[in-house]
């Protein structure tokens, strides 16, 4: 069996999360890009293939870079003709974009070292109508790009982030390893200006991009001290942190597997 490693990319909005989700009353399964991708692996292979993402994103969120592995029972078709065979029973919402062979060991969850996420926050009076559906738009709001990045400084190396998990998370611990955080503005296809926070992590707790992305931009609209996030970080309480960011601007950036392996 060879092992094929799939780079993926979905536009969220009809999807109900990465995760499949059969219904355990026998009905009709929630529509998950998992599920799509194992039917068009089904179709290729006519018989059932798991497929193993490096992680889930939620109902909603997009994905540039999302990885996933499967194991293979063709010999003969080279890894890179995956991407061409399985876009041709894939919906239009789900294309792969890189399909490469790993080693049999080799798993897209545990071997990833890193996640890159980008939220896109669209602002001014006129906006776009497709910038709806792929970022989170704030009226009356003029971001202050030195002040975000001030905010955010304290979002680097091993800390707890349990001011920003959402309740119900079954993580063990809620400590996380932060690479990098930085907000950036660039321009939409239009030459609208949008407004990126760009994080990296070893592994990120259960809505807390959208909860950082919906607390440190409503400390720059109030005009916080640079110190504000920090404090709210410190208290370890959900209830010092603000708003969760909708999840129309989430993408699932990056994957890498190339840094030095962290706990999960």
């Amino acid at each position: 069996m060879r092992n094929i490693l799939l780079t993926i990319s979905y536009d969220g909005s009809d999807f109900c999360g990465w995760q499949r989700q059969d219904d355990v009353d026998g009905g009709q399964a929630f529509r998950t890009v998992q599920g799509e991708v194992e039917k068009a692996l089904f179709k290729l292979h006519k018989k059932e293939t798991p497929l193993y993402g490096s992680g889930r994103t939620d109902s909603g969120v997009h994905a540039l870079g999302q990885a996933a592995n499967f194991y293979s029972p063709v010999d003969s078709m080279p890894a890179e003709n995956y991407i061409r065979a399985l876009n041709a029973f894939l919906p239009a919402d789900v294309r792969i974009t890189a399909a490469c062979e790993v080693p049999e060991d080799f798993s897209a969850r545990k071997n990833a070292t890193s996640r890159v996420y980008r939220y896109f926050i669209s602002f001014g009076d006129s906006v776009p109508a497709n910038n709806f559906r792929y970022s989170w738009y704030v009226k009356n709001y003029q971001p202050d790009i030195e002040r975000l990045n001030q905010l955010s400084a304290c979002l680097r190396g091993e800390l707890d982030c349990s001011s920003f998990c959402a309740s119900g998370d079954q993580s063990l611990s809620m400590n996380r390893y932060i690479d990098d955080a930085h907000f950036f503005i660039q321009k939409d296809i239009w030459g609208k200006e949008l407004l990126v926070f760009q994080i990296e992590a070893n592994a990120f707790l259960w809505k807390m991009v959208r909860t950082l992305t919906g607390t440190i931009v409503n400390l720059d609209k109030s005009k916080a001290l640079s110190d504000a996030l920090e404090k709210i970080l410190k208290a370890k309480d959900r209830n010092q942190a603000g708003v969760t960011a909708p999840p129309t601007g989430l993408f699932l950036y990056e994957i890498k597997f190339d840094g030095i392996r962290r706990h999960e």
